[in-house]
């Protein structure tokens, strides 16, 4: 037996996360129920009449999802737990609401492993307010939202927006800090762009902000 090593190793090709697979028992009730959200339809093809597959993606997502016939086994309804990050989850659960989508009431959680509560989380802590829905066969979804990423979650050298929303709302949290910053120098910030961008990508990153 090999002993286990701590050398980390650095890996030269990307893994890409594309492709979640739901089950469905009526593919066309799904694919009106994806559309009806303002999902991207990306294909719907058939081989005969075993096999079919449709593809959506949400709005702003880099990854999409499957379903169709033949291309799984699992029982229809039986995922849960698919993580769907937004920005802002009062106004991503009034759009799905509008969209059709029975959404769950807002709740939060004080910390990693406490009890649900009521309402979004007091200081929109980020990774802590939630809200759930599903499809018409029962696969769950959960909305979380995320404004600020742990440390070491984002390549600081590679900061990317998935919408025009996110970017929007990052700069309404950089206004409301710079605004501070403002007050603590007691004049107008000259170089207020380089300290809403070093603002910015230090919140994806998850590191200290400037100061």
């Amino acid at each position: 037996m090999t002993a286990a090593t701590s050398t980390e190793r650095v890996p030269t090709v990307d893994l890409k996360l594309e492709v979640v697979v739901i089950p469905v028992s009526d593919v066309d009730r799904a694919k009106s129920f994806y559309g009806g959200l303002g999902w991207r339809l990306d294909a719907d093809f058939a081989v005969g009449d075993t096999f079919r597959v449709v593809q959506f993606t949400p709005p702003g997502s880099p990854s999409s999802i499957h379903f169709g016939k033949g291309i799984t086994s699992v029982t229809p309804g039986s995922v849960g737990g698919m993580y769907l990050v937004v920005s802002d989850i009062e106004v991503a659960r009034a759009e799905l609401i509008n969209q059709g989508a029975e959404v769950s009431e807002i709740f939060h959680r004080a910390g990693p492993g406490q009890p649900p509560v009521s309402g979004r989380h007091p200081e929109r802590g980020s990774y802590r307010s939630y809200a759930t829905f599903s499809d018409p066969d029962g696969n769950g979804w959960l909305l979380q939202e995320v404004t600020e990423r742990l440390p070491g979650r984002v390549d600081a050298g590679a900061t990317t927006f998935a919408s025009v929303a996110d970017l929007a709302s990052a700069f309404r949290r950089a206004e409301a800090a710079h605004g501070e910053y403002e007050k603590q120098l007691g004049h107008r910030d000259e170089d207020w762009p380089n300290w809403y961008a070093e603002y910015i990508v230090r919140e994806q990153a998850g590191e200290p902000q400037p100061s």
